[in-house]
């Protein structure tokens, strides 16, 4: 190897095993680096904490292949680099990452199972505070605040006017905002998608609005992601602050005018209450004006003066609706801020809310290894990576029909982050040899534009079992006559080039366990 060694103690190792000479201590596979396989199938967590320059134990020679080995068997390993850092001295000079991993990683007895009931709506909950971001505040230190929803924060509405708010407030930080919103999407996929797009940026405060896009969804499902964004969140950083939004749609005023929160809040509301995160209600003070006579929820011509128009559609407020949850914010950060201590979330991990939520779901990029038939990775100037780069990654295309893209894992979920759009084709989707009935289309009564979306591949797949996953391009595109309604000339322009295709767009595989090399 490249380091020093000892020729003492290696001579010393010889003789006190017993073995005849050199080549005999070499050729032993008893050593703990040769038997990685039943750790790794055990599901055991292992943890390293190393210096990249260490020249007397070198990572490449150690660590470096237990790492490989044991992802190759299926085995969850974190790896805690520290850059420059030779043998000594050992440890961190912040233990909390370690103390973070051992919380997470520890046995627990498996929590009760939750009973959803509705909850009474409050304008602000402030329970535990934000403690950290508002040291950080305060002290005019840098503060990154991460934005995590669908399209109502996607909007340049509240998210860019809370920001500023607090860049005004307190004028000595330097307050960035990490947009990591996407219209149309839940919690169901903002579990998959928060490390990507708002973690791995290094957030002080994660404000996360999905009650409306969770609205259908039932409460156990809401659990289970909201659950994952926040443990991942605290796994990943244990002083970063986080605060459940609760925004507006017609529909909710019969539980709010009834002092309710809707369902998709109430079952929030539970989530945060076990993990002592504040919230505030956005939708309630809609309703409070509506009741007033001061606003109408919808309407599209501008309504009498005195008289706020929220929106045109009932949902995504129009600037004066944003301006009212950015003014909610103002109006309650008091209450929180008289709460709010520095505080270590990490010990909160200790015991979960339920037993089955998603702190595994991860994204993983797909690479050219598992890709057979003709595929291509969108170069920079296409307009599809353009417009979807930011939130895919890397995007492989074929319209290839017999193209396909291969993976084994072991979990329990398996989806694909993609496109659909209006030459979209179909999937053929096959798990452990078993296709499904029909293709999965790429295509909907949507489409007119290109747009992300999840392409679902299994579920209730045994976590303990190595699973392999085949999609295929179909070689036949899907109708298109579900759009026709959206068209002012369907006939001609279904037969235009623009809705013609057997496309697929695949940037990233969505997992509830890991990846299996």
């Amino acid at each position: 190897g490249t380091g020093p060694g000892s020729a003492s103690e290696w001579k010393r190792l010889i003789e006190h095993h017993g073995f005849k000479d050199e080549q005999e201590a070499l050729a032993y596979t008893g050593n703990p680096i040769d038997n990685l396989a039943p750790l790794a199938k055990a599901g055991i967590p292992l943890l390293h904490v190393y210096g990249d320059a260490d020249e007397v134990v070198p990572w490449e020679e150690n660590t470096g292949i237990v790492a490989e080995r044991y992802r190759k068997f299926g085995g969850p390993i974190t790896l805690i680099r520290k850059p420059g850092v030779k043998h000594h001295p050992h440890g961190l000079e912040d233990p909390n990452p370690i103390v973070n991993f051992i919380a997470v990683n520890s046995a627990v007895e498996a929590p009760a199972v939750p009973q959803y009931h509705s909850v009474k709506a409050e304008l602000v909950q402030p329970r535990g505070g934000l403690g950290n971001v508002l040291t950080k505040l305060r002290e005019g230190k840098p503060v990154r605040i991460a934005y995590l929803g669908g399209s109502i924060t996607a909007a340049n509405g509240w998210r860019v006017k809370s920001r500023a708010w607090f860049a005004e407030k307190f004028p000595n930080a330097k307050v960035e905002e990490i947009h990591a919103a996407i219209g149309g999407t839940g919690s169901d996929l903002g579990v998959f998608r928060v490390q990507r797009d708002a973690l791995s940026k290094n957030p002080d405060l994660l404000f996360v609005e999905f009650s409306v896009n969770d609205a259908s969804a039932a409460p156990e499902q809401i659990w289970r992601g909201m659950e994952g964004i926040v443990r991942q969140t605290w796994a990943h950083n244990p002083e970063t602050d986080i605060c459940f939004v609760y925004t507006f749609a017609v529909g909710q005023e019969k539980f709010l005018e009834k002092g309710e929160c809707p369902r998709a809040a109430s079952t929030m509301e539970q989530l945060a209450e076990h993990y002592n995160i504040p919230t505030i209600n956005f939708a309630k003070r809609i309703v409070e004006l509506q009741q007033a006579g001061k606003l109408i929820y919808k309407s599209d011509a501008p309504t009498e003066a005195g008289v706020i128009r929220f929106s045109q559609d009932g949902v995504h407020p129009l600037d004066e609706g944003h301006q009212i949850y950015t003014d909610v914010i103002a109006e309650v950060w008091p209450a929180i801020e008289a709460v709010s201590f520095p505080t270590v979330h990490a010990g909160k991990l200790a015991k979960p809310f339920i037993a089955d939520h998603w702190q595994a779901a991860k994204m993983v990029p797909v690479t050219k290894s598992m890709l057979t038939g003709e595929w291509a990775e969108l170069p920079a100037d296409d307009p599809l990576h353009k417009s979807f780069s930011n939130r895919l990654g890397a995007i492989w295309h074929s319209g290839t029909p017999g193209s396909k893209i291969q993976f084994k894992v072991r979990g329990s979920q398996v989806k694909l982050y993609d496109l659909v759009g209006p030459n979209g084709g179909q999937a053929i989707v096959t798990v452990d040899g078993q296709a499904k009935a029909k293709p999965v289309q790429r295509f909907d009564s949507y489409c007119t534009y290109h747009r992300l979306a999840t392409l679902p591949v299994s579920q209730n797949l045994n976590p303990n079992e190595v699973h392999t996953v085949s999609i295929e391009v179909h070689p036949e595109q899907p109708d298109r006559q579900p759009v026709a309604f959206r068209l002012k000339d369907p006939e001609t322009e279904l037969k235009s080039p623009k809705y013609q295709g057997t496309n697929l767009w695949i940037g990233q595989i969505l997992i509830i366990g890991d990846l299996v090399e």
